[in-house]
């Protein structure tokens, strides 16, 4: 890769990596450290990455230099299954987005990575495979989970509207 595609792909990439950081971590200083440490890792590495493969280089990183700030944040939490009775949503809201960012917020880790990459960043199942070390048969199991959630989180329409 040469340093004109390096900055190619800062200009190409950098809000979106930012965008799926943000969307996991919900800190915005975290997200750009998560971001800033990505591109220092590709810039060390840049005599061995193929430039046509660099966005999926990128957010592999990222997404495993995430996972590490997760992990020294809350180093011996494991993930949990929701509890039925937080799988209900109560009050009345109209605005249909907040619920779902609460929704999406209440998912595991795991599961909020692929459904952002897939949902709102546009990844195909392989390449989301790639980017967090699953299969692909993975990526669509947790996705599958995470949607389940979100639908039984949000509940019927009347709760919604």
């Amino acid at each position: 890769m040469t340093t004109k595609e390096y900055n190619d792909c800062v200009e190409r990439h950098a809000d979106g990596l930012y965008r799926f950081i943000l969307k996991n971590m919900r800190d915005e200083d975290e997200a750009r450290d998560v971001v800033q440490d990505t591109f220092e890792k590709m810039w060390r590495n840049v005599d061995n990455i193929d430039g046509n493969k660099a966005k999926s280089y990128l957010f592999t990183t990222g997404y495993h230099t995430m996972i590490d700030r997760i992990r020294k944040k809350s180093r011996t939490s494991e993930l949990t299954e929701a509890h039925e009775e937080s799988l209900q949503h109560s009050q009345q809201y109209s605005d249909l987005k907040q619920i779902l960012h609460q929704a999406v917020n209440k998912l595991p880790e795991i599961q909020k990575a692929v459904l952002t990459l897939r949902d709102f960043e546009g990844y195909s199942y392989a390449e989301i495979g790639q980017i967090t070390g699953l299969n692909e048969s993975q990526v669509k199991v947790y996705i599958y989970r995470a949607r389940l959630f979100l639908k039984q989180y949000i509940g019927s329409l009347e709760v919604v509207v």
